[in-house]
């Protein structure tokens, strides 16, 4: 009877035309392979894409959800849709079939508010939910993680060969972009011989309103003209995005490393992995759950767990990896004591200025009908406001000195743990409202005027929030604690930081003589009103890391070592966010890529 209900689900799964080319696992039946993979999102469809390139070992993803091209819809595609898509911070806000729709605990330094948050419950995870940006860490950063690990592998100029190796490049289209928005970038930076399977490109489309956002960044000494993929950030760029150029589609983990029919390959969807099972302290097998239907994959050489940041270590303590009091307090069996397990998560946290502008943005799409129809009419010619996500212009800075000079001096310590490339705060030129990111529909104000944000967003954060767990079952929610502004030094530079998005505003000369600042408004002006605007609007950028960290074997809070390896057990890796010892400033998805294809290198290279 399993076997039937297993096959009948599969024959369902192959109903849909656009998955007959995928070689899906039998739900219901156990099964061995060579290597398990736990999660089929951004890391995870990379590593097990990479290492099915051997014909001569055998691989199975395991994936909680399903194909978000179906479940999302073309709200998951369209790249002008990927705001919309997100199911907003409210935790009263729709939740989506290829979202986990987690609610986090209360931020105790942001007014105890409860937030959702955006995780991508699919095959391509995170990279099938977010707004699509590319590009790299600066070259410190990296350099550091090398002296984490005491690993020079991890240095700037050895993990260069493996973003290049991830992606392919094509430079932006001017014949299709707005006047005023031209981009700069280094070919240099890619190699598109190496025919890398994702796709990085620029929209065929620049918003007005970044345009003028440029202007303002530049009038506050942000210098416009930055390639963002060479290892350095100071300064303002139009930032590259995963959008595949021969449709403006969304290039997500998915669509480009995930293979076509490989008999040696197999995707197990809307399959949830319970448990990791041991012999010893080595993992064996992976428990499974597919539409109630318990099961096992035995992993003949490695299990890797590429769940993200939330669900990596949930996994991990659930299986008695993890701070030994917690997993006794559920009753779970210790097969390793790692206090740093679901520790250490950093994120990048959000807030932002909102004008009333004299240009058209994103606010007209969701006020108009007939301007919806028309972009959509331009996007069948692969143009218009329909081929960007939403963003435009970032601008990166380490405060300057004239800010600099009035921060207490144990922030200023605080932050010169950073390196000396790594800035402290970016800011986000988007097309519309941001007033605590609800879902799209809440911009929609009904006065037809034109809104635009210059988000700011803390980048070099040293608030640390954690991830634990108060069930045995995966099906349960993590218990999420974001930490955001916990630190007092990024409650100065989240105020300073939204001063100089209002500096940015004022000069650019897109406001409107006569109308009165949108958000915070024109009363909000001391330290302590701004502050208590950015503890009642600050959001997610939705870049959680770092709960399973990397380190050497000197670090106590090490989870996994410099190759990803679970420290003090055998057969098990972590490769996804979770490990980055560091996050690096700016958006992740590169460097999430970059890890994959790095220890998919290791693992074939016997390490």
């Amino acid at each position: 009877m399993i076997v039937l209900k297993g096959t009948l689900l599969s024959l369902a799964y192959l109903a849909s035309p656009s998955l007959c080319l995928l070689n899906l696992g039998v739900p219901g039946i156990s099964w061995s392979y060579d290597y398990v993979v736990v999660g089929g999102g951004t890391s995870g469809l990379a590593i097990a894409a990479r290492l099915a390139e051997d014909p001569g070992v055998t691989v199975a993803v395991v994936e909680a959800g399903g194909h978000y091209e179906i479940e999302g819809g073309m709200e998951s595609i369209i790249p002008g849709f990927a705001a919309a898509s997100n199911t907003g911070t409210d935790p009263s806000d729709d939740s989506l079939l290829i979202d986990w729709n987690f609610d986090t605990l209360p931020l105790t330094a942001a007014n105890d508010r409860v937030l959702r948050y955006a995780r991508g419950k699919c095959l391509g995870g995170t990279s099938a939910r977010n707004l699509m940006v590319y590009h790299r860490g600066t070259q410190k950063t990296y350099d550091q993680w090398a002296d984490i690990t005491g690993d020079s592998s991890w240095a700037w100029e050895s993990v260069l060969p493996y973003f290049k190796k991830s992606c392919t490049l094509t430079p932006p289209d001017m014949t299709k972009r707005n006047k005023n928005s031209s981009v700069t970038y280094n070919a240099d930076a890619f190699d598109n011989d190496l025919d890398g399977p994702l796709h990085v490109s620029w929209p065929n489309y620049g918003s007005p309103f970044s345009t003028y956002v440029e202007v303002g960044l530049e009038k506050i000494g942000i210098l416009p003209g930055q390639d963002t993929n060479s290892g350095y950030l100071n300064g303002s760029a139009w930032a590259a995005a995963t959008i595949d150029p021969s449709a403006e589609t969304r290039s997500s983990s998915k669509t480009s490393f995930l293979p076509q029919f490989t008999l040696n390959f197999n995707v197990y969807a809307h399959t949830l992995a319970k448990k990791i099972i041991f012999s010893g302290t080595k993992a064996r097998s992976v428990k499974v759950e597919t539409l109630g239907i318990s099961y096992t994959l035995t992993a003949k050489k490695e299990i890797i767990v590429s769940a993200g940041a939330f669900q990596s270590p949930q996994i991990l303590m659930v299986s008695g990896i993890g701070p030994k009091s917690t997993l006794q307090e559920l009753g779970i069996k210790v097969i390793k004591d790692l206090p740093g397990v679901g520790q250490n998560l950093w994120d990048h946290a959000l807030f932002g200025v909102v004008n009333r502008v004299n240009v058209v943005t994103a606010s007209r799409l969701v006020n108009d009908a007939l301007a919806a129809a028309e972009a959509l009419a331009q996007y069948a010619f692969q143009k218009g406001p329909l081929t960007a996500p939403g963003f435009g212009v970032l601008g990166w800075e380490k405060l300057p000195n004239d800010i600099r000079k009035h921060l207490t001096n144990s922030t200023r310590e605080a932050l010169s743990a950073f390196p000396s490339d790594w800035p402290e705060v970016e800011y986000l030129s988007l097309d519309g409202i941001l007033d605590g990111w609800h879902s799209a529909d809440d911009q929609n104000l009904g006065d037809g005027y034109e809104y635009g944000t210059i988000a700011a967003a803390l980048v070099a954060p040293l608030s640390r929030g954690s991830v634990s767990i108060n069930s045995t079952d995966t099906a349960e929610p993590p218990l999420i604690d974001l930490g955001y502004l916990t630190h007092p030094a990024d409650r100065e530079v989240a105020v300073a930081a939204l001063k100089r998005a209002r500096q940015a505003f004022n000069a650019s000369g897109v406001t409107i003589p006569g109308v009165d600042e949108h958000r915070p408004g024109p009363d909000i002006q001391t330290d302590e009103e701004i502050l208590d605007f950015i503890r009642s609007t600050i959001v997610p950028v939705w870049h959680a890391a770092g709960t399973c960290a990397m380190g050497n074997s000197s670090n106590p809070d090490a989870v996994v070592d410099s190759n990803g390896r679970v420290i003090g057990v055998q057969n098990l890796r972590v490769v996804d966010a979770s490990i980055f010892p560091t996050l690096p400033p700016g958006h992740p998805q590169s460097t999430c890529y970059m890890v994959a294809e790095k220890i998919a290198d290791n693992i074939r290279n016997g390490n």
